[in-house]
């Protein structure tokens, strides 16, 4: 697991999103975390950076369903939806590569953590109880948060699931600047993930490239 720290600008060099689409090759890059995090905001961005297909669990959840997520738990529980999340991921899997966004609750499967793990790499983005809050507040028909306390709730979640999603491949803070930041954030990891550092440029003497 590599945790990511805000970086400067990166060394001279092929262009970030070369250097990723090259290192991933066929795989997909699949964001995990609680709702509220960004993963479909960062993720459709990311994407575009690099050139890839974009695809939200949740939306694809309710496309093959013909109904809204609120819906299908309420009609046929959310075991039910689980099971057809892990199905609609695997399918989603193997049109890679692309940058996937998943519900909040499907990499607490470990069916599915292992299909990702063998076809994408996984990232966490990692947001603070008062950040999601602010987030989630602003954006009804979250089935688990339709309790008397919303906030005691999703700090159990919090508790339950982060253990869980510190198993993925990178970490990345999900904080409250531009959505563009944070998507460079996600590249600057998956770099040092899949890349390891970079080694500055040497001119004919051997000495380093300014």
């Amino acid at each position: 697991m590599t945790e990511a720290e805000p970086q400067g600008t990166p060394p001279p060099g092929d262009p970030i999103e070369l250097r990723l689409r090259r290192a991933l090759g066929d795989r997909s890059i699949v964001l995990v975390g609680l709702m509220g995090a960004g993963k479909s905001t960062v993720g459709r961005r990311l994407a575009s950076r690099l050139g890839l297909m974009f695809r939200d669990a949740d939306i694809e959840i309710e496309t093959a369903a013909k109904l809204t997520i609120p819906d299908i738990f309420a009609i046929y529980g959310e075991p039910s939806f689980r099971d057809g999340e892990e199905r609609v991921i695997a399918r989603l899997m193997r049109e890679g590569p692309l940058v996937l966004a998943t519900g909040g609750g499907a990499f607490m499967r470990a069916s599915t953590r292992e299909r990702i793990a063998e076809r994408g790499v996984s990232v966490w983005l990692k947001a603070e109880l008062d950040v999601l809050m602010r987030r989630v507040r602003k954006r009804g028909g979250r089935p688990l948060l339709q309790t008397d306390d919303p906030e005691e709730t999703l700090r159990g979640l919090m508790e339950l699931r982060h253990p869980v999603y510190a198993t993925a491949d990178v970490v990345v803070l999900s904080r409250d600047v531009a959505h563009d930041r944070v998507v460079q954030d996600v590249m600057e990891a998956l770099d040092a993930h899949l890349n390891g550092p970079v080694s500055p440029r040497l001119d004919s003497q051997g000495i380093a490239a300014q």
